[in-house]
């Protein structure tokens, strides 16, 4: 594939990283496969996530084919970079037709990136993910490789306003071991799995990371179990000792 748009895109958001002096640190660079194809598995905090999940390939000198939203490619700006970029688009009601573009990249020998949460967790923990990741490493023959982001939330996140020219941020990349998925793999054990391995790395990445809010008002960044002001993850109630 002659590659156009990507490298200038690459160059362009490194420039726009060392601008504002971002202090990114990816550790498990290695887990990335160098050659064949392989699905990267991330947890979803920013609206900036694909950019630095890409980042965590480029180690291993790959370009990661992501699965986004079909609203983003009929963007008049976004929509042609992500088609030069070579990205997959999903539509939520007819989603066939990118699974199959998916494994027609990895078994192309391509590497292939999504969030299997879906959206962005505002509770900055690991929502419940779908086992599209497993059935497309097993159908591909591609290992699935778990990934955690942290500190791109503090730029732009759902529900907060953008915080592009902030300076200093440190953004955490972690990624975990390749998982091999056979054809005859349950994919809801694998996917359990994985989205435990990815809850693992995001722990890690949260207890390592040298920032800490500002205050009170700056904890909204955190989630709710280290004492920060992030909604609750779904599903979770709280409830007085008293039963009121």
């Amino acid at each position: 594939m002659a590659e156009l748009v990507y490298p200038p895109v690459i160059l362009a958001a490194r420039a726009m990283f060392r601008l504002l002096d971002l202090r990114i640190r990816v550790e498990g660079a290695e887990h990335v496969p160098s050659t064949g194809g392989a699905v990267i598995a991330s947890n979803h905090i920013s609206y900036l996530d694909f950019i630095f999940c890409g980042l965590g390939a480029r180690q291993a000198r790959r370009l990661v084919r992501f699965m986004a939203k079909d609203e983003i490619f009929k963007n008049s700006i976004a929509g042609p970079l992500m088609r030069g970029m070579k990205h997959i688009p999903v539509d939520r009601d007819a989603g066939l037709a990118s699974y199959k573009m998916a494994l027609e990249y990895l078994r192309k020998g391509e590497v292939v990136g999504l969030f299997p949460e879906a959206t962005i967790s505002q509770s900055f923990t690991v929502k419940e993910i779908k086992n599209g990741a497993s059935r497309m490493a097993a159908s591909g023959g591609a290992p699935l490789v778990p990934m955690a982001l942290w500190g791109t939330q503090r730029l732009w996140t759902k529900g907060r306003p953008r915080r592009l020219t902030q300076r200093h941020v440190p953004i955490s990349i972690l990624i975990g071991e390749p998982m091999e998925v056979g054809k005859r793999d349950k994919h809801d054990l694998v996917t359990v799995e994985l989205r435990r391995r990815m809850q693992a790395l995001l722990d890690r990445a949260q207890q390592e990371y040298p920032d800490k809010p500002a205050g009170p008002d700056d904890a909204w960044w955190l989630p709710a179990h280290l004492g920060g002001s992030a909604p609750l993850p779904e599903g979770t109630h709280v409830t007085s000792e008293s039963g009121d």
